[in-house]
């Protein structure tokens, strides 16, 4: 009664148990794969976000202003969110700047000086590094880098805050004593 095509019990059993096991295996490290490597596709597009601070270009003067604004849809990985940032906004020579106020030293936040002894430098509280108005850092002090950047665009009369830069290509500036 047996032919050519039947199968036997102990082939079925082997081809059943390869079969899930090949199916258990794949639904498992698919999974991992794509995990490891998603991120990895994703970087790169050169999207450039620009936000509103609520400020307008008609409202800038030479002296830095601190403003604090709320970058949205920042991609982790999987996880998006949203980040208060604070930027010092200011026209100085004709070009509008952006900087970041996080001291490259360790990342204290700056403050803005006008008066002496440092009169219009930005000033690091927790280890004395000192930033030329444009965010260069002054030699001999702590910092090493100047203060990032961001890209600035004018749109309607409004300032549009962009990506952060580093600066790690400009020479510190000596003191002024």
């Amino acid at each position: 009664m047996s032919s050519e095509h039947d199968v036997s019990r102990r082939q079925f059993l082997n081809y059943t148990l390869t079969g899930v096991g090949g199916f258990m295996a794949a639904g498992m490290t698919l999974p991992m794969i794509r995990f490891a490597i998603d991120p990895l596709l994703k970087q790169g597009k050169g999207e450039e976000n620009f936000y509103d601070i609520g400020l307008k270009e008609s409202d800038l003067t030479e002296q830095p202003q601190k403003i604090q604004f709320v970058q949205k849809d920042i991609k982790d990985g999987w996880y998006t969110f949203d980040q208060k940032k604070e930027v010092y906004v200011f026209k100085h020579e004709g070009e509008i700047f952006a900087l970041s106020p996080v001291c490259t030293h360790l990342g204290c936040l700056v403050h803005w000086s006008p008066e002496p002894p440092y009169a219009n430098e930005f000033q690091c509280p927790c280890h004395g590094s000192r930033f030329t108005k444009t965010g260069i850092n002054i030699a001999g002090l702590p910092a090493t880098a100047p203060l990032h950047r961001y890209d600035v665009k004018v749109k309607d009369g409004k300032i549009l805050i962009g990506n952060l830069h580093p600066r790690n290509n400009i020479p510190a500036v000596p003191p002024k004593y």
